[in-house]
């Protein structure tokens, strides 16, 4: 069966989620893999949203954290400073689930500007609960479209913390929590390689050659001594996702 790119890494980024995660969902292609999780392997998985969401179970995909169709579809809606107060500083996710405009190889993101912040190329909408989520969430999943616009070797504002610039940074700021350890692109899996807290290529996507992720990579990119080579996706976790994506449009459309 034939597929997009994009569809490839929606598939690939819901895999990689349990049945029993508690997942804090960014909008875009963070909730679109979440989503395909929970209508695919892990129909059990507690989706929040920024908005004070639990168990969240949409029909359609939300333009918005705002959008009725989160409290409309959630088994309970609590206030924004209980979301992170008492379930995200708490330590009760266990996945953060971002996307971003630009990261680095230790993972550090970038939702705030392009260029030099007083006077930027870009105004980007800013980080919202993002830096928490980084901080706080378990460990963190992230999914981008690869270019080498977007994957920097150093971002121009980190809006959500990573690595910073090496493996111990994070317990040197008080963090406690494991912080990015995947990054889903059209092109490739990336995971945290311990030593260094850089992020070096575990699995290649079919068709993909070594030369195009490092084209569209701003920083020179290592791989794993073992890479695999992703399953494509399979013939459920496509209708559903299509299914999925043609309900979001008809919904927004009408």
């Amino acid at each position: 069966m034939q597929y997009n790119s994009t569809e490839l890494m929606t598939v690939v980024a819901s895999r990689i989620l349990k049945n029993s995660d508690v997942c804090f969902v960014g909008i875009g292609l963070p909730s679109a893999a979440c989503n395909l999780a929970r209508l695919t392997h892990a129909p059990d998985i507690t989706l929040i949203y920024e908005s004070g969401t639990i168990q969240t179970k949409p029909d359609v995909l939300p333009l918005s954290i705002g959008d009725g169709e989160l409290c409309e579809t959630a088994l309970t809606t609590v206030s924004v400073p209980e979301m992170f107060s008492y379930w995200l500083q708490g330590g009760r996710i266990t996945v953060g689930f971002l996307g971003g405009a630009q990261i680095d190889k230790f993972g550090n993101i970038n939702t705030t500007v392009v260029g030099d912040y007083y006077k930027p190329k870009v105004r980007l909408p800013g980080g919202g609960g993002a830096p928490e989520i980084a901080a706080f969430c378990h460990t963190i999943y992230v999914i981008m479209k690869q270019s080498p616009r977007a994957f920097v070797d150093k971002v121009d504002f980190i809006t959500s913390f990573g690595h910073g610039d090496g493996p111990d940074q994070r317990k040197a700021m008080g963090l406690n929590t494991s912080g990015p350890s995947k990054i889903i692109t059209d092109l490739c899996i990336m995971e945290t390689e311990e030593a260094t807290g850089e992020f070096i290529v575990t699995s290649i996507h079919p068709g993909v050659a070594r030369e195009t992720i490092q084209e569209n990579t701003g920083w020179k990119i290592r791989f794993a001594e073992e890479v695999a080579i992703t399953d494509a996706p399979e013939l459920e976790e496509l209708e559903a996702l299509r299914l999925l994506n043609e309900k979001t449009k008809m919904a927004h459309q009408g």
